[in-house]
C-alpha cells in the first residue's frame, strides 16, 4: 500500500466571473452572421454550468489572437509547465520532502503535448534526480487524475521504499474552437477551466509513511463497450475540438453503480459505508449521475460542486482538487473514501482510499 502525504492544487493568476468570459469568449464562438439561436443557447449553457468563476492560462482578451494550433500550444508547454513547477514544489513543501528525494514522476494531461514532455522539463526546473523514473500519460482526460493516483500506488507497492509524484496540469482554454458553434463546444466553452495539482505518495517503508496520512487501498478500472464517440477529442488542424455527447450522464448513471459496488465488495464494505465521495467535478449533469446512480445524499458532493462552481471543470486535475478539499477536512478515522472520475473510453477510474484508524 501507498500513503498519500500532500496534495498542492494551483491555479493561474487570471481569474474572471462566469458572466465576463461569457461576454468575451461568446462572440469568438458565434461571430457576426451567426444564427441568433446559437448565442441564445451559449448563453444558456453557460448559465447552467454551475460555474461561477474560472482561472484562465492567459488574459481573457488575448483569446481571440489564439487562432492556430501551434500558438496554442506553445502556450502550454510554457505556462503548463511553469504551473506545474509550483505545484509539484508546493506539494513537496507541505510533505517536508525536497525535489532530489522524488523516486518517480507520473505527469498526466491531455490539453497539450510535447516532446520532450513537461516531466522532463520540470527535472532541471525544479531539481529533480536526472535518474527519476517518468512516466507521462495522454488520452486519459479528466480520468487522468484519479487513475495517476491508482498507477503510483501499483508503482509504491513494488517499491514501497520510494517517493513518488504525480502532476496534472490542464489548460482547457487553450484548447478553444473559434467559430464553432457545435453544442458541445458551446457547453465546453461554459464549463472547463485552467488548472493543475500535484501530489506526494509514499510506499510503506518510507520514513515519510506515518499513521496521520490516508492510505490507498484499491483501484479499479473500467471501460464501456459502445462509447467511445461519447467523450474525447477530435484532433484536426487548428488543435483539440471537443466530443462532448449529452448522453454521457446516462453511460454514468446506468453503469458505475455495479463497478463501484464490486470494489468494494473486495473489501466487505458497501456503499453506505464510504464516508468520503472524492468525485471528478465534471459537470451538474455528471454530478447528478454519479448521485443517482449510487443512490447518493445530495449533501455528499458538496466539495465536488464547490470546485466546481470555483474554478469550473479542470479535466484531470478536477477530482484532485477536490481531494485537496478533502483532506483539509479529513474525514473520521477509519473513514473509507472513493476517489471517482471518468474520461474518454468511456472510461471510469476508481481508487479506495482509507484514512487511518488513529490520526495524529
Amino acid at each position: 500500500m501507498s500513503r498519500l502525504v500532500a496534495v498542492a492544487p494551483a491555479l493561474p493568476a487570471n481569474v474572471y466571473p462566469q458572466e465576463r468570459i461569457t461576454e468575451i469568449i461568446g462572440p469568438l464562438l458565434t461571430p457576426a452572421g451567426t444564427d441568433a439561436g446559437r448565442r441564445t443557447a451559449l448563453d444558456r449553457f453557460h448559465a447552467a454550468s454551475g460555474v461561477t468563476s474560472r482561472h484562465l492560462a492567459l488574459p481573457l482578451e488575448q483569446y481571440a489572437e489564439l487562432t492556430t494550433f501551434r500558438a496554442a500550444n506553445d502556450h502550454f508547454v510554457r505556462l503548463g509547465t511553469d504551473i506545474a513547477a509550483r505545484a509539484c514544489l508546493e506539494a513537496l513543501t507541505a510533505a517536508g520532502l525536497r525535489p532530489e528525494d522524488v523516486d518517480y514522476l507520473l505527469f498526466t494531461s491531455v490539453t497539450g503535448v510535447s516532446a520532450p514532455s513537461v516531466d522532463a522539463l520540470l527535472v532541471e526546473r525544479i531539481g529533480l534526480r536526472p535518474d527519476i523514473t517518468r512516466m507521462p500519460s495522454f488520452g486519459l482526460g479528466c480520468a487522468g487524475g484519479a487513475a495517476g493516483l491508482a498507477r503510483v500506488a501499483d508503482h509504491l507497492t513494488g517499491h514501497p521504499d520510494q517517493v513518488a509524484l504525480l502532476v496534472s496540469v490542464e489548460l482547457c482554454s487553450l484548447t478553444l474552437q473559434q467559430g464553432d458553434h457545435s453544442t458541445a463546444n458551446l457547453v465546453s466553452s461554459g464549463l472547463f477551466g485552467d488548472g493543475a495539482a500535484a501530489v506526494v505518495m509514499v510506499g510503506d517503508a518510507h520514513p515519510a509513511a506515518t499513521p496521520q496520512h490516508a492510505v490507498v487501498v484499491d483501484s479499479r478500472s473500467r471501460l464501456y463497450p459502445g462509447t467511445t464517440d461519447q467523450l474525447g477529442w477530435d484532433v484536426g488542424d487548428t488543435g483539440f475540438r471537443i466530443v462532448l455527447s449529452a448522453g454521457l450522464p446516462r453511460v454514468i448513471e446506468q453503469n458505475l453503480a455495479e463497478d463501484v459496488t464490486a470494489m468494494l465488495d473486495r473489501h466487505d464494505l458497501k456503499v453506505r459505508d464510504v464516508g468520503a465521495w472524492v468525485v471528478h467535478a465534471g459537470g451538474p449533469r455528471v454530478l447528478d449521475a454519479v448521485r443517482d446512480s449510487l443512490d447518493l445524499d445530495e449533501s455528499v458532493l458538496h466539495l465536488s460542486r464547490e470546485v466546481l462552481a470555483a474554478v469550473g471543470n479542470l479535466s484531470s486535475a478536477s477530482v484532485l482538487h477536490v481531494l485537496a478539499a478533502t483532506l483539509r477536512d479529513a474525514p473520521p478515522p477509519g473513514t473509507p473514501g472513493v476517489v471517482l472520475a471518468f474520461g474518454p473510453g468511456v472510461g471510469v477510474e476508481m481508487v479506495l482510499l482509507r484514512w487511518p484508524e488513529e490520526a495524529s
